[in-house]
């Protein structure tokens, strides 16, 4: 009796299976960790900052150098007016004149032309320019007349031999000038292409001074004699030319 009572108090339930309770999440498989993956993505991290570090610490050093503002030619010297200052990134392959060495690098000259713009290194002064093979130079006293107006060092020339003769009066009647009269046309070429390596500075509205104006060429070392003979002579003209 009591048996069938039981069978019969299970007979009304549902055979369904009971459901989960609102909320409650279904079990997930667990992950796969990968620590060589994280370690590689850190390592990564880390140098990339260390890199940005180093670009903006090697931006930040930077030193204050000697650049040349006015052409200075070979065997010539650094002075006020032709170089400034300038900072520049330093870099230990670069052997960068520092303004703080100003004074000592006055001492030294060129070993070739250095034209302007350029930062001054140390490979380009010496103790002693000297003059490159093949090379001479040749000192110039000349009148007014005898030479282009403006004429600086670092200009390229033709040397010309000129007649020099004294006018003590022509068919006229007028006297003449006393001043040698320096005819190009005339002339036959000396140096067809000659660097001015110096020349006296002439300050721009003085009078045509009455002393001779100082320069020094350099030229080829097979036209040094004759032109030094015709500078002695007071025979040369120079003449602008291209390349200037």
């Amino acid at each position: 009796m009591k048996i069938q009572e039981r069978t019969g108090a299970g007979a009304g339930r549902s055979a369904a299976p009971a459901q989960p309770s609102v909320g409650e999440r279904l079990p997930t498989p667990p992950r796969e960790r990968k620590p060589a993956l994280a370690a590689l993505a850190v390592l990564l991290i880390l140098v990339g900052a260390l890199g940005a570090t180093m670009l903006v610490l090697q931006a930040g050093e930077r030193i204050e150098v000697v650049k040349v503002t006015k052409e200075i030619p070979a065997g010539g010297s650094v002075t006020d007016d032709n170089v400034t200052s300038v900072m520049v990134a330093q870099d230990s392959g670069i052997h960068y004149v520092e303004w703080s060495q100003l004074a000592a690098l006055k001492k030294l000259k060129a070993l070739n032309t250095i034209p302007p713009g350029v930062v001054a290194v140390g490979e380009m002064f010496g103790d002693d320019a000297g003059v490159q093979a093949g090379k001479a130079t040749v000192g110039l006293s000349l009148k007014a007349g005898q030479y282009p107006s403006g004429l600086k060092a670092g200009d390229t020339v033709a040397a010309y031999r000129v007649g020099s003769d004294t006018n003590s009066g022509d068919s006229n009647g007028n006297s003449g000038t006393g001043n040698p009269s320096a005819s190009v046309g005339g002339g036959s070429v000396i140096v067809d292409r000659a660097r001015v390596t110096y020349v006296q500075s002439q300050k721009s509205g003085d009078l045509v001074s009455s002393t001779n104006l100082p320069v020094t060429l350099t030229v080829d070392s097979d036209k040094a004699a004759s032109l030094a003979q015709a500078a002695s002579d007071g025979e040369v003209a120079l003449v602008l030319v291209s390349g200037n």
